[in-house]
């Protein structure tokens, strides 16, 4: 039974192709996720060209260096044609069975979430997640302003992922006069 093939709205973005590596045609990639061992399992993965276009590709090897991952994928075996698709981002369906703690979300899940205050009351978008090396950091958007709130258990009340919906903890763990 074949799997219908996923929208690229239902697609989590795990890796950007930086450069060709090697004589085989390659790819050194940022990963942009945070999950170990995330590109060892892969069997196929979608690129999505700078140009707008789509490719689906087997992953022919994994390989971890000093400086990240090297990818070797079917669609190319040299390094011209490698060149070709630098900058292209690195996509899997959103399903695939991601690993998770209990209460623990991934980020992707997090960003577009409506967020509000203990009592209900809109705050606006969770539009990015900054990392820094204390912790994260939420940006939370509105027509107005933009806060930043730290990203812990203690300012965060409740996620409704399925509803859209992000609920701070009372003002004593966050402050909105950090907006900008």
């Amino acid at each position: 039974m074949d799997d219908p093939e996923p929208s690229q709205s239902s697609m989590v973005t795990i890796g950007r192709i930086l450069k060709p590596f090697g004589v085989r045609g390659e790819v050194r990639i940022e990963s942009l996720s945070d999950v170990p061992g995330r590109f060892e399992g892969l069997e196929t993965v979608t690129l999505d060209l700078p140009d707008g276009r789509t490719l689906e590709t087997l992953v022919t090897s994994v390989r971890q260096i000093n400086q990240g991952v090297i990818l070797g994928l079917s669609a190319f075996s040299t390094p011209e044609t490698a060149a070709l698709y630098r900058g292209a981002w690195i996509k899997i369906p959103e399903n695939q069975n991601l690993p998770r703690d209990a209460d623990t979300f991934y980020q992707f899940e997090l960003i577009g979430l409506r967020v509000e205050d203990a009592e209900g009351q809109p705050l606006g978008t969770l539009e990015e997640v900054v990392e820094y090396p204390q912790h994260h950091v939420f940006v939370i958007r509105n027509e107005d302003r933009e806060i930043l709130v730290p990203a812990s258990r203690r300012t965060i009340a409740m996620v409704d992922v399925p509803h859209g919906v992000l609920r701070l903890t009372s003002r004593e763990w966050w402050d909105d006069t950090y907006a900008l």
